[in-house]
């Protein structure tokens, strides 16, 4: 990708340089896009705010038109006139937070109807249950729908601005402004989580209480990485199991945290049925969990959370830059012996333990060589700290930094 700047031409893989210039981070997923806007009439692209979803758009497709239906005119304008406004976007256009003018839903499929050209609509949202059930009612089969997360570690990695220290990163997380405009943790989460209650709680839920919400969030940061526990966790937060569950659907929509399913495949004992409880990003965990410091990451006691928690976002970004669902859950018996991610795969079953020490050791391949026993062929790694990558007990061990080695 390349980005031009006071006529000057600079690489993707450049440094960023405080009040010099932006960097347009080239993102992975830009190949699948680029494929699906040939073969469908309009392409959904869903995640969580400020994740470069509309950075990516408008510097890959110079010859569509943009609009943000955030922008009070635009979505007067979107909301009296929607045949009329759709009718002036242009031959070719993008619609930024549509799901504030649910409208204008019907009326596109009139015009995908009528029209034989793909790639004419572009959709972003930061709302995936409102575009998802809009998508549904009237565009279902017109549009291909795409995931984009904040900034991978190999995308990171590719412009040159990766840290080769876990904590930094832990602490920093992904999300391209804190890197395009080099604001530091503690003054870009707050602003975030303030915008975010302001925009997207409001527009889903009417919730009276935002500091009850806040201190939710909290609570969930403090679960990061751990079983949910629905009737502990409403206990705590001072608020009926059904508000914790209509508030995790929120978090859940709008891209703050996401489940992992426990395994329900065919394992003849008993295992456990709640799923546990992750966040996108690291660095808003720490934010929550009122981390100021990276080097308050050395001796904080959810550590190993935290880089669980990298880890398995790290696996999603991978599959959906790739425009594939996220196909990973954990399996965990009722003695406590627990593999932290299971992959399904046509030719047996993937096991990936993950562990934040640096020293091999074979406690991290104990529940692997306990667990295998019940399935017919396994294929087995650890994620960890260490440098080296070996064999041990037929299970690989792989450096967090080559994570995405193991994803397909």
């Amino acid at each position: 990708m390349l980005v031009i700047e006071k006529g000057v031409i600079l690489h993707s893989q450049c440094k960023i340089t405080p009040n010099q210039f932006n960097c347009m981070i080239s993102r992975n997923i830009e190949r699948v896009l680029f494929a699906l806007l040939q073969k469908y009439p309009a392409i959904n692209i869903t995640g969580p705010r400020q994740s470069g979803k509309t950075t990516l758009v408008k510097n890959l497709t110079n010859d569509y038109n943009y609009f943000s239906l955030e922008n009070p005119d635009t979505r007067l304008f979107a909301e009296s006139d929607p045949r009329g406004f759709l009718s002036s976007a242009g031959k070719k256009f993008i619609l930024d937070e549509v799901q504030y003018v649910p409208e204008l839903f019907s009326y596109l499929q009139e015009i995908l109807d009528n029209s034989s050209e793909n790639g004419k609509v572009i959709l972003l949202g930061s709302q995936s249950f409102l575009m998802n059930q809009h998508i549904s009612q009237s565009l279902a089969g017109r549009v291909a729908s795409l995931k984009l997360l904040p900034l991978s570690y190999s995308e990171l990695k590719s412009a040159n601005l990766n840290s080769q220290n876990i904590d930094t990163i832990l602490f920093k997380g992904g999300y391209p402004r804190l890197y395009n405009e080099d604001i530091e943790p503690v003054h870009f989460f707050p602003h975030y989580i303030e915008t975010y209650l302001q925009r997207d709680v409001r527009l889903l839920r009417n919730i009276e209480n935002l500091t009850a919400f806040v201190r939710f969030i909290k609570l969930c940061a403090g679960r990061v990485g751990s079983i949910l526990d629905l009737s502990s966790l409403a206990s705590d937060a001072g608020i009926s199991v059904n508000t914790a569950k209509s508030w995790l659907s929120l978090l859940e929509a709008s891209y703050i945290l996401y489940f992992v399913q426990p395994y329900s495949g065919n394992v003849n004992r008993r295992m456990i049925k709640s799923p546990k409880l992750y966040f996108y990003d690291t660095g808003l965990v720490c934010s929550l969990l009122n981390i100021e410091q990276e080097k308050q990451l050395e001796t904080f006691y959810l550590r190993g959370n935290l880089f669980e928690n990298f880890v398995f976002s790290e696996l999603i970004k991978v599959r959906f830059n790739a425009g594939l669902p996220a196909n990973y859950n954990f399996l965990r018996d009722s003695k406590g012996v627990e593999i932290d991610c299971v992959q399904e795969l046509p030719e047996g079953i993937r096991f990936i333990e993950i562990k934040s020490s640096a020293t091999l050791s074979a406690d991290h391949i104990k529940n692997i060589r306990s667990l295998k026993k019940i399935f017919s062929k396994t294929e087995d790694y650890t994620v960890y700290s260490g440098r080296e990558e070996p064999i041990f007990h037929d299970v690989k061990f792989v450096n967090w930094q080559n994570i995405e080695q193991i994803v397909f």
